[in-house]
Parts: structure tokens; sequence; C-alpha cells
């Protein structure tokens, strides 16, 4: 096997749950190989670095073999390998502790969980160490 379409391998390799949602992120320019969004009809070879957007984190993954059938996660290793830069993993872990301040408007108040949450955020920082005479 030579070439795979990129929509059945991120689907094969479990990036995406379902095909339909592979091919509506590469529709949506979610997928990119070598900075270029792709369609989800682009053939991928063995090599290639392929980056997958997933607000507000890009993935990114280097092909080692091809495959067209889903398989268990356990195999997922001999296919691909994650070579998402750590600066990218940084970002999700700032999107999850600022996750209560970003709410979408309407969704109510929050949670006793996120009050939780913010109010240990809150008492954790210490605002001696700004220097507000800037």
């Amino acid at each position: 096997m030579e070439e795979v379409r990129i929509d059945k391998w991120l689907w094969a390799v479990r990036i995406f749950k379902t095909r339909t949602i592979a091919v509506e992120a590469c529709k949506k320019g979610r997928v990119m190989i070598d900075n270029v969004a792709v369609k989800p009809s682009r053939n991928i070879r063995v090599g290639d670095v392929v980056q997958v957007r997933k607000p507000p984190v890009t993935y990114s993954f280097k092909v080692l073999a091809l495959s067209q059938n889903r398989m268990g996660a356990k195999l997922v290793p001999q296919f691909m390998e994650n070579v998402t830069p750590p600066d990218q993993y940084e970002l999700l872990e700032l999107s999850k502790i600022s996750g209560f301040v970003d709410r979408q408007r309407g969704t109510g108040r929050p949670t006793k969980k996120e009050r939780r949450d913010l109010e240990q955020f809150g008492s954790s920082l210490d605002f001696d160490e700004f220097d507000w005479d800037d």
C-alpha cells in the first residue's frame, strides 16, 4: 500500500471517532500537511507530518505506516508518532485552567465545581509579584 486517503487514515489511527468527523475537519481546514490545508481525498505517504487543529491545540503526527482499517488503540503507535511540540500542550493546560473565565454567553451561573475552581485560582494569585508602577 503506497498511499491512503487522509480522512481514512485519520479515522483508522483513532484521531477522529468517525470518518464523517474526519471529512468535516478536512473541509473546515483543520487538517494540514506542510502547513497547507488538505481535502479529505488527499493521499498521504509514510513520512508525512499531519497537523490536526483541535482548538486550542494543533497536534502533529508523523505517519509511520498506512492503514485504511480502524485498529485497536494498542496498535496505533506502530502507525503514527506524536510529534506535537510541548508548547501546544501548555496551551491545553492553560485553557483547562482558564476554562471558567471563557464561559459561553447564556450558559447560566457557574456550577459549584467551577465556582470552587475560580475561588482557588483567585486565591493562588500573588498580586505582590506584579510590578504596578509601569
